[in-house]
């Protein structure tokens, strides 16, 4: 397994995505599979495993709570949860003071630890201003309640503001071969997390998320690097999916654009094989890790099988030829590209804030 170090600790360059075991918006995981998933990433020698409260309202972060006490080893695990976000009612971004230090004492609880190795701010809240929230946070670093801070879904103006008053070790965007935002710059239009949440702050950004992280060393942690299993090998054409299934409100899964990002898939599908003798979700997250600036990228799992081809995506490389055709493949399937908006969380009215 490559490694890379957020925080000064390493860590491995693929990351286990807890969302899928929450149980809530990918389908029932039974407690004995989601913590044998757990374990199995230790096993395969991913030691990152990336979750937040929001997931399965607790759940998740209960399961790998309950895999760290059967393994017996806290320091094996590198565990990046999230703060900020309510669901009381629907999902509201959330870091009122009050809000966050119960949150952080609930992780720590459902955890089973005394801290956390990276504490990630899940979205940015336009009714906080970030600089107290970083305040905070790093109020809870020099209790050593955790170890390194980071945000996710935050603009380089805004990330800009939370490294005035803390250190920011990393950054959590979506990222994959479909979704690319990341890499744009918005060319004086409103930040992208500032539109997304209609914040009033419409920063003027000159600058890519990506390109800020790699000028600052900014750790970039890519979530949906398989772009919700889009990429990762399992989706056929009129695939029907539960009906309390997150994919059920992305466009991407609608009709016409489905078929669209199909013939893409395909496309990429048999290049994977007949070029490196390789399987889509392999090429997919190779293909992130090798974006100059991207330290790891998150794999979500929902059965310990489905981190076997993991080890696939380490040990080479994807040449410059290779990367430009599959760009070309893209772009000639998908000619509407949508993002991950609809998972933006709604802002809370300011009598309730």
């Amino acid at each position: 397994m490559e490694t890379t170090e957020i925080g000064g600790i390493k860590v491995s360059r693929i990351g286990l995505g807890t969302w899928a075991i929450g149980g809530m918006e990918w389908g029932e995981v039974s407690t004995e599979q989601a913590v044998a998933t757990l374990l199995g990433a230790l096993e395969r020698g991913i030691n990152l495993i990336d979750t937040a409260p929001i997931y399965g309202h607790g759940r998740s972060e209960e399961l790998v709570g309950q895999a760290i006490r059967e393994h017996g080893r806290r320091e094996d695990f590198f565990i990046a949860t999230k703060v900020g976000l309510s669901w009381e009612g629907g999902v509201f971004v959330d870091s009122t003071e009050k809000r966050i230090r119960q949150e952080l004492e609930d992780s720590l609880r459902r955890l089973h630890t005394d801290y956390i190795d990276l504490y990630q701010v899940h979205w940015p809240d336009p009714l906080v201003p970030i600089e107290e929230t970083a305040a905070l946070l790093e109020s809870f670093r020099r209790e050593g309640k955790v170890r390194a801070l980071g945000v996710s879904n935050f603009s380089p103006e805004q990330m800009r503001r939370f490294r005035k008053v803390a250190p920011l070790a990393s950054d959590q965007p979506p990222y994959n071969l479909f979704e690319r935002q990341l890499e744009d710059c918005a060319s004086g239009d409103a930040s992208a997390a500032g539109a997304a949440t209609g914040s009033a702050e419409a920063v003027r950004e000159t600058e890519s998320i990506l390109g800020f992280c790699r000028e600052q060393k900014i750790a970039v942690i890519t979530w949906s690097s398989l772009c919700r299993s889009l990429l990762g090998g399992r989706v056929h054409r009129g695939m029907v999916f539960d009906a309390k299934d997150i994919r059920n409100f992305d466009p991407k899964f609608q009709e016409p654009r489905f078929s669209l990002y199909m013939d893409a898939v395909e496309a990429l599908a048999t290049l994977a094989k007949e070029r490196f003798g390789k399987t889509l979700p392999e090429l997919a997250v190779r293909w992130a890790l090798d974006q100059p600036g991207i330290s790891v990228a998150l794999w979500g799992a929902k059965r310990p099988e489905q981190l076997d081809t993991a080890a696939g995506v380490m040990g080479w490389q994807i040449d410059a030829q290779t990367m430009a055709e599959m760009d070309r493949i893209v772009a000639k399937s998908v000619k509407d590209p949508v993002g991950p908006e609809y998972l933006t969380p709604q802002v809370r009215s300011i009598r309730h804030a």
